[in-house]
């Protein structure tokens, strides 16, 4: 992985409907941020942190990272990865979306989605986790999992809060013993044309149905070029997962 291809973007927004403050948080007494800040710096040279509150970003300044003032009127992290790559002024030819609310996103799954742009014919890249046959029904119709149809070039052909695909004629029950469904890990990267392309795309009906940003890139042509992991993250969503995320955490200091 030629490191100077890449360059990391995390947005980190204070104003949150479920977790104000979240990129604040203290998790095992390290800010957030700063563990994803420093997950991402494990195996990308320049990273930033793209926010529209000063709090997080004196918090950034303070803990020797980088960090770039942003709109507060975007209306999606990729808006806002995209003013600040453009803010950045670094020529880097690829840009990894690095989600705020992963403070144990590992290195070899940046390394995974970057390794994708060794093919020059990929626009944009991101990650599946395979459900497992351990895995309950429950997890699978999770509509805050998203699940991905892949196609044989390993290009996302759909993305859904619906399980995909539909197995006719096999009960509910056996599903995940025969056929192997996938999750989205939301981790994304970009070539920096394609980054500026998608934010002057307007909605599409399936995005607008499903609330799933991707699925407009996919509507206008785009191809999304899936890697796969085995590791599951953490995502944290609300102050309760908090408390998941310090458990979390003490299993893998052990």
């Amino acid at each position: 992985m030629n490191k100077e291809k890449f360059v990391g973007i995390i947005p980190a927004r204070y104003a949150s409907t479920r977790f104000p403050g979240k990129p604040l948080a203290s998790i095992g007494g390290k800010l957030m941020i700063q563990r994803v800040y420093e997950q991402a710096s494990k195996v990308l040279d320049l990273v930033y942190v793209a926010t529209d509150d000063q709090r997080i970003y004196d918090a950034v300044v303070g803990f020797g990272g980088k960090a770039i003032m942003t709109s507060d009127k975007h209306k999606s992290g990729t808006d806002r990865i995209c003013e600040a790559y453009e803010k950045s002024g670094c020529n880097r030819e690829v840009v990894v979306n690095i989600q705020g609310d992963e403070p144990f996103i590992m290195p070899s799954q940046i390394s995974t989605v970057c390794d994708l742009f060794d093919s020059p014919e990929t626009q944009i890249a991101t990650l599946v986790k395979p459900f497992s046959a351990n895995d309950s029904i429950a997890d699978l119709e999770n509509p805050n999992s998203p699940k991905v149809v892949i196609d044989g070039a390993g290009n996302a052909v759909y993305f859904s809060r619906s399980i995909i695909p539909y197995l006719r004629g096999v009960e509910k029950s056996e599903w995940l013993k025969r056929h192997t469904f996938f999750k989205h890990i939301g981790l994304y990267a970009y070539k920096a044309e394609v980054l500026k392309q998608v934010t002057k795309m307007p909605q599409s009906t399936n995005e607008i149905c499903e609330s799933l940003e991707q699925l407009r890139w996919i509507d206008n042509g785009l191809k999304i070029k899936v890697g796969q992991t085995e590791t599951q993250t953490i995502g944290i969503d609300t102050p309760e997962d908090m408390a998941r995320a310090e458990e979390f955490l003490k299993s893998i200091e052990k």
